[in-house]
């Protein structure tokens, strides 16, 4: 099996109408592992707790990283840093007044030996796999509309434009215990990984994220156009994008090289939440 090697971009904005960025995002170092975070609960309290969110993650992966050829322990290392996450996102809301109650989403992406990876995620932040020109959705949202569409109650535009759009079933944060949702994926070249905020997926249609993505050559330029997508849409959320694309290199054990994806003059509304 051909090895592959990958690089990974990232970029995130407050969007067009939102005052404050509540997203957070991390990629590490050795760029194997990838969050993405989007908050809720008031501004001061969603920020608040997609950072904190993002940090347990990180602080997991700095103390104990897994083996990245061990897949069953790849897994129960997803869902304790996410349950981490839960737990120091719970112990914050509980010190703040029961009104105020603060959350978040989550998607982590974590990159394994053996062309895979593992993804784990609460809320309706998203991961996607392109492939051969088509978007697949990697996880189900787990929101009031989602689940509704599934039903064959709402359709996708009914469920964009509903007013409950914004009400989620799980998060991180408003209980102990949260059920973790996982997967793995087996890559192949050519193919891309991208991890996103609702304020991209929300909003811009599965067909024209792919259409996207399928146009770009690289990581920094899927997320700078995935971006401008979501501007032209009138970008009424934050929105926060991490791509990573892969292609065949048998010399590859680690990311090729990483970009930072720049925000464009045009759009620029906040600064980066980077961990």
């Amino acid at each position: 099996m051909s090895k592959l090697a990958w690089s990974v971009a990232s970029i995130t904005d407050r969007g067009l109408i939102r005052r404050d960025n509540q997203d957070n995002y991390f990629v590490s170092e050795d760029k194997r592992l990838f969050v993405v975070a989007d908050g809720m609960g008031g501004v001061k309290g969603g920020a608040e707790a997609s950072r904190l969110a993002v940090e347990a993650v990180r602080q997991a992966w700095i103390d104990n990283p897994p083996q990245f050829d061990d897949h069953d322990k790849i897994e129960l290392w997803l869902r304790d840093a996410v349950g981490k996450a839960n737990d120091s996102v719970c112990d914050a809301a509980d010190l703040i007044n029961s009104e105020s109650r603060m959350g978040t989403t989550i998607v982590v992406a974590l990159q394994a030996d053996g062309n895979k990876v593992h993804i784990a995620h609460v809320g309706d932040s998203r991961a996607y796999l392109l492939k051969d020109g088509a978007l697949e959705a990697l996880t189900n949202d787990h929101s009031m509309v989602y689940e509704m569409m599934q039903h064959g109650q709402l359709t996708w535009q009914q469920c964009k434009d509903s007013v409950w759009r914004s009400v989620l079933t799980r998060c991180i944060g408003h209980e102990r215990g949260v059920a973790v949702d996982q997967s793995v994926v087996d890559l192949l070249s050519g193919e891309w990984v991208v991890l996103c905020s609702d304020g991209l997926c929300g909003f811009v249609t599965d067909e024209k994220i792919a259409e996207t993505i399928a146009d770009c050559s690289t990581a920094e330029e899927a997320c700078s156009k995935l971006m401008l997508c979501s501007m032209e849409v009138g970008a009424p959320d934050n929105v926060t994008v991490v791509a990573i694309n892969y292609w065949s290199d048998d010399s590859a054990d680690v990311a090729k090289h990483e970009t930072m994806a720049k925000t464009p003059n045009s759009y620029a509304q906040s600064p980066s939440n980077p961990l």
